[in-house]
């Protein structure tokens, strides 16, 4: 019972600490929100238009890639600001179209459209839907222009009669088709991606900063004083590694919980996905009691806290999914306990898995924290007892 009072004090604290509203509870949503945003699932690739004119191919050809669905569109008053959301990544691609396009069309002159993308894969695929859409405006313009070449006839008068003809015809269709197994399925929410790796990142680096706290515990002589009482040294390392690990689990509930209900995240089979929670947490409280019981200073502590956190979460893929890796760095990866929860969380809510499908997953954690807390307890235990 001493040992549950202990923990829970130390949860209490944590509660109170107001700079905690934010880093613990204001922040990782945030962050969240911001990588769903920005990378999440259900955002279209954007084009940038640049009309020179407003002539009638010109609209015709600005009509038909704004009417593709797989695309957004935006309107650029000169060209140079579509080049400068180009290099900004505001918009994927460019399309310029220049004046005078039914006057060359006209005379059978060759007409030159700019294109402008990243350098990136939906930088080509653009381009093709471009293509495909410049293709469908230009086919009876084609035809009305062979119709002059060879009887003389009118071009506006060829152009009505190809318009009326070509649109018995079918258009230029462009399908994108992935081939082979897709690494982020269909199915994947905007925010279920993000909201795994910010869970794990925040649940370990929560755990860490908790360090500074049983520091100032021995410090302030809280420790010292408990010794003084019919309070045996098992039950305040007991109760002080059940605070650490109370504290990290409340961090990662509240992220489940809140990302459930703002955002509709996708957790996988709840009883699984608590399991592999309270597995993570438990390997931060041992890192987070071992932490508090090595250095003597808050402040150092706290510090070495938040690089560790960040140079582990980036490492294990808090910061790009594993997925993205190379071989080499995903055995690297490995290393860390970032990456098993990473991969139980990613059997869960990718593939639909259950506890069974992750039992390595959790036995590797239950390892780590193992491993952690039994090195963690033994050092906490001199640094209370030393004199």
């Amino acid at each position: 019972m001493k040992a549950l009072a202990i923990g829970m004090s130390n949860i209490r604290r944590m509660l109170r600490e107001r700079s905690n509203i934010f880093f613990v509870f204001i922040f990782p949503l945030a962050l969240i929100l911001l990588i769903g945003s920005q990378f999440g699932g259900g955002v279209k690739p954007a084009i940038g238009l640049y009309l020179a004119d407003s002539g009638e191919l010109a609209t015709e050809i600005s009509d038909a890639v704004e009417s593709r669905e797989s695309i957004d569109s935006r309107h650029f008053d000169t060209e140079a600001a579509l080049i400068t959301a180009v290099e900004r990544g505001d918009v994927q691609a460019g399309l310029f179209l220049p004046a005078d396009i039914d006057t060359a069309t006209a005379a059978s002159d060759v007409v030159e459209l700019g294109f402008v993308s990243r350098l990136d894969g939906t930088g080509q695929q653009l381009q093709a839907i471009v293509g495909s859409a410049v293709a469908d405006v230009m086919k009876p313009v084609g035809a009305a222009q062979f119709a002059v070449a060879e009887s003389d006839s009118d071009f506006d008068a060829a152009l009505d009669v190809a318009r009326s003809v070509g649109g018995q015809a079918g258009g230029v269709e462009v399908t994108v088709t992935a081939v082979g197994e897709a690494i982020f399925p269909d199915t994947l929410g905007q925010f279920d991606l993000g909201a795994s790796s910010q869970l794990v990142l925040f649940v370990f680096l929560t755990a860490l900063a908790g360090s500074a706290a049983l520091i100032l515990t021995r410090q302030l002589g809280i420790s010292s004083r408990m010794l003084s009482t019919p309070t045996s040294v098992r039950s305040i390392v007991l109760g002080e590694s059940m605070g650490r690990f109370g504290v990290a689990l409340v961090q990662g509930l509240y992220i489940v919980v809140m990302t459930l209900i703002i955002f509709g995240v996708n957790w996988g089979d709840p009883l699984a996905s608590f399991l592999l929670l309270v597995a993570f947490s438990a390997v931060g409280a041992g890192a987070g009691v071992l932490m508090g019981s090595v250095f003597s200073n808050d402040q150092q502590a706290g510090g070495v806290g938040v690089v560790l956190s960040l140079g582990l979460a980036a490492l294990g893929g808090c910061m790009l999914p594993l997925e993205l890796f190379s071989p080499t760095m995903q055995t690297v990866a490995h290393f860390t306990p970032h990456a098993w929860a990473l991969d139980g969380y990613a059997e869960l809510v990718r593939r639909g898995g259950n506890t069974g499908d992750i039992l390595l997953e959790l036995g590797v954690l239950v390892g780590y924290a193992t491993a952690l807390f039994l090195l963690a307890s033994w050092r906490l235990r001199i640094a209370i007892t030393r004199p």
